[in-house]
């Protein structure tokens, strides 16, 4: 899965491959889906703190299973590193050529994570699914 997203009004290509968990733990030396799967533990706790109301309230008031949506309790879980480094690879994936993490965030003057994480989810997600066999 590919796509073009904006960050800090410039546009950086994303992308999804099978190689995705390997070049995260290259870079990173971490487990791609196991810190997904932290990630999943917090946004997992937010749903169901935020199921006290209606889906449709607390979609409308907290944007659906967004970081807006995120606890207090749950910010022991969060790690916003991680996300950055997700997206890092995703970029790197897509073009060879970005520079290391710390460098490539350095070209941004910011960094809206609240507004980027919508446009990365689904792409996360498809990281994780399962095709059946036929």
């Amino acid at each position: 899965m590919e796509k073009t997203i904006y960050i800090d009004d410039k546009p950086v290509r994303l992308k999804s491959t099978a190689a995705i968990s390997k070049r995260y733990k290259a870079q990173f030396r971490r487990d791609y889906f196991g810190d997904l799967l932290k990630l999943a533990k917090v946004f997992a706790g937010a749903k169901d703190a935020g199921e006290q109301g209606t889906k449709e309230q607390n979609e409308d008031e907290q944007g659906g299973d967004t970081l807006a949506s995120v606890g207090y309790d749950d910010l022991n879980h969060l790690d916003f590193e991680v996300l950055y480094d997700i997206i890092w690879t995703m970029a790197k994936t897509a073009d060879k050529n970005i520079p290391d993490p710390m460098e490539w965030l350095d070209t941004f003057d910011a960094f809206p994570i609240m507004e980027i994480m919508p446009e990365v989810q689904d792409m996360i997600e498809s990281s994780m699914t399962q095709t059946k066999k036929k």
